[in-house]
């Protein structure tokens, strides 16, 4: 068996002592390639500069010289061996490579200014295989013990690791040319256009939030609050699940087998998937949650129930009901979805119980719902897609007469209303109001009783069945209220249609 360094034994239990041998991945004849180039015409940078910097070379007196001649090229000023001789030299940088000499030698190396890009990608390419042995040897010595995270902590890690590698696009950001940007906008208004006017984005389901809003925009990060029991995680559900049907209708127009160009990503923290399914499933087939979970249903309720489940199948919807799931495992699972299947929406129950990324440990709690605002905020705008986190609010509500929330309510706000596109609250006064029930043994006489117990029974019926989506901030748009109809059998919104007697889903 060759016994060269570079030669690996065969696989066994010491195999990766074969892998510890070998040369890292490099090419260094293409890093004293482009250098010359460089060196020979410098518009040749501009090939390059958009993806690679010094720290992509293998060689590190290569990347030294490449940051040398990127400097003074940006700075307006000519790169050359005459003018780059002082900083070389003073530097001691090309001591150990032959001193000045060595940039002649880089001289015969040039190739064309055309195949300069070319030359760049392969040392790119190369730095890439050797951030993926780093990679890849982090997670060996992490699983003998070289960290204190958990086994899930550590593939949570990995994963981040290996996905930020894959979608790292250097520097190619840049600026959009403005003919590029009006392009886009003009696409946006045509498909308001061609949709009536009412919808440019993601629908939500519910008629009159869309008309103030325009649906559900990419990059957006929308924040849906409010107190225990007002229905924020059946509100949220509602939208997620109208969103997806919308993506699976659009499909089915296209044509038959024509998958959603789409999935929504429910992250529910706090109920399993199955009682989600289950919301889901009572909301759509009419059958009250309770008697679902009590088995009191009919042959008929039972018929009706197994046949929505059969529609629901088809829907482009996910959940993961990960309990504390971290900010970076959840950026990892979205970025394989939109990978795979495609993304469109995701849906978090509810920001207080995340945890920030894996590895971050913040001086507070605000500081901690900051981080993970923010980062949510980043996930919608890397993978443009809408991102609806819902949130709790602070106990003052309670101690005001108008319970109706304010932005000043969010728990630990932090940077919330900051980051977000959007702040809505949801507000059903019907809850309150059932809490104030007149109690006889409070009043002097049956009369004053009776009387008050009217009064309370026509302030429910103006509110019964009746929510509030207060649209608190709206970055590119109006704000103000948005009426629903709640019911809560069902635990169910839809729009409220004040013109007809009976109520419009």
């Amino acid at each position: 068996m060759d016994s060269s360094p570079t030669s690996a034994p065969d696989s066994g239990k010491d195999g990766l002592v074969g892998v510890s041998l070998r040369q890292p991945p490099a090419n260094v004849d293409a890093e004293q390639a482009l250098l010359g180039a460089l060196l020979t015409n410098n518009r040749a940078y501009d090939r390059v500069s958009d993806f690679l910097t010094g720290a992509h070379f293998a060689n590190r007196i290569n990347g030294a010289i490449f940051d040398a001649i990127g400097k003074r090229i940006e700075a307006g000023m000519l790169a050359d061996p005459v003018t780059l001789r002082g900083t070389l030299e003073n530097s001691g940088l090309l001591d150990e490579v032959g001193g000045m000499a060595y940039l002649a030698r880089l001289l015969t190396s040039t190739v064309g200014i055309i195949n300069a890009g070319d030359y760049g990608r392969a040392i790119h390419d190369a730095w890439i295989r050797r951030q993926l042995i780093d990679i890849g040897e982090n997670l060996v010595n992490n699983a003998f013990g070289a960290t204190d995270l958990d086994g899930q902590d550590q593939i949570a890690s990995g994963e981040e690791q290996l996905f930020k590698l894959a979608t790292d696009k250097g520097q190619d950001g840049g600026f959009t040319g403005f003919d590029r940007a009006l392009t886009s906008a003009i696409e946006t208004a045509e498909k308001a256009f061609r949709n009536e006017g009412d919808v440019s984005g993601l629908t939500s389901g519910l008629r009159d939030f869309d008309r103030k809003t325009g649906g559900l925009h990419p990059s957006d990060l929308l924040i849906l609050a409010g107190r225990p029991a007002m229905g924020k995680t059946a509100l949220a559900t509602k939208i997620a699940f109208s969103a997806a049907r919308a993506l699976l209708n659009a499909a089915r127009e296209k044509g038959e087998g024509v998958q959603p160009e789409g999935t929504v990503a429910i992250f529910s923290l706090e109920m399993s998937a199955e009682q989600l399914a289950t919301r889901i499933l009572s909301e759509q087939a009419e059958v009250s949650g309770e008697r679902i979970r009590r088995g009191d249903i009919g042959q008929k309720e039972f018929d009706r129930f197994v046949r929505v489940s059969r529609e629901l199948t088809q829907l482009p919807l996910v959940i993961d009901d990960t309990p504390a799931i971290s900010l970076s495992a959840m950026r990892t699972r979205c970025r394989r979805l939109k990978r795979t299947k495609g993304l469109s929406l995701v849906v978090v129950d509810y920001l207080q119980l995340m945890r920030p990324a894996v590895g971050t440990r913040p001086d507070s709690r605000v500081l901690e719902i900051s981080m993970i605002t923010q980062g949510l905020k980043a996930i919608a705008k890397e993978l443009e897609v809408p991102v609806m986190a819902l949130s709790q609010l602070s106990r003052q509500v309670e101690s005001r007469e108008d319970k109706r929330p304010m932005l000043s309510d969010l728990r630990e706000s932090g940077s919330i209303e900051q980051d977000a596109d959007a702040v809505m609250f949801v507000y059903r006064d019907e809850y309150y109001l059932q809490q104030r029930e007149p109690k006889e043994a409070s009043f002097e006489s049956s009369e004053k009783y009776q009387a008050a117990l009217e009064d309370w029974r026509r302030k429910m019926e103006l509110v019964h069945n009746k929510a509030e989506l207060i649209l608190e901030k709206q970055r590119h748009g109006p704000t103000g209220m948005v009426p629903l109809y709640f019911e809560g059998e069902y635990t169910r919104f839809a729009d409220l249609d004040t013109t007809h007697e009976e109520y419009r889903r």
